[in-house]
């Protein structure tokens, strides 16, 4: 069965591609069927987001459709300064993943260098009929002014992104530091999700 993953982010999709794949399930990418649309993410929250854009793809392609978004909120920072459903736009302005990484490590420096955060994701799957909906989300981790050689592309706050439990960046966990943390979702929740519903 194929099925189509409205994102550009290649990171999203290696993320569930492979493990998908395993279920008889292929994702195909927007870059794959040559259409790219830009639906305005008018959601109030992660789910909106991820039906806005699950249904646009939908409504043009007739293929099951999966959407995603991510909220982003930093304790510590006024409200109006929250990104929230506009991790990458900020001032109206689409943020590169370099772009990304220089603005949140030099709003974290101007509260005090390190501030903990939280992300809220939600899925979405669309079939012109049924929408089905996940979310989940990530605590228990903190933001640094300092970023991390390294990158995650697509993922670019990996690189300011410490866990406490091994005091490490995001971008340099193994999988078995990932498994210290306890009240991380697990990658499998999502892809049950996904299988039982499509």
């Amino acid at each position: 069965m194929k099925i189509l993953f409205a994102t550009t982010n290649p990171a999203k999709i290696r993320k569930y591609a492979e493990k998908l794949k395993e279920n008889n399930i292929e994702i195909l990418t927007i870059k794959d069927i040559g259409i790219n649309l830009k639906p305005a993410e008018t959601g109030k929250n992660a789910i909106e987001n991820a039906y806005i854009k699950a249904k646009a793809y939908f409504d043009k392609t007739k293929i099951i459709t999966i959407g995603m978004d991510n909220n982003l909120y930093i304790e510590g920072i006024p409200e109006e300064k929250q990104p929230g459903t506009h991790v990458r736009r900020v001032n109206g302005k689409e943020l590169n993943d370099d772009e990304m990484i220089e603005y949140y490590s030099n709003l974290v420096n101007e509260y005090g260098g390190k501030l903990t955060a939280k992300w809220i994701y939600g899925m979405v799957i669309y079939d012109g009929k049924k929408v089905k909906q996940y979310s989940w989300s990530k605590g228990h981790f903190y933001f640094v002014d300092k970023p991390c050689e390294k990158r995650n592309p697509g993922y670019p706050l990996d690189s300011i992104s410490v866990m406490p439990e091994c005091n490490k960046y995001f971008v340099e966990l193994t999988e078995e530091d990932r498994n210290k943390d306890k009240e991380n979702y697990t990658e499998d929740d999502v892809i049950d999700f996904i299988v039982s519903n499509v």
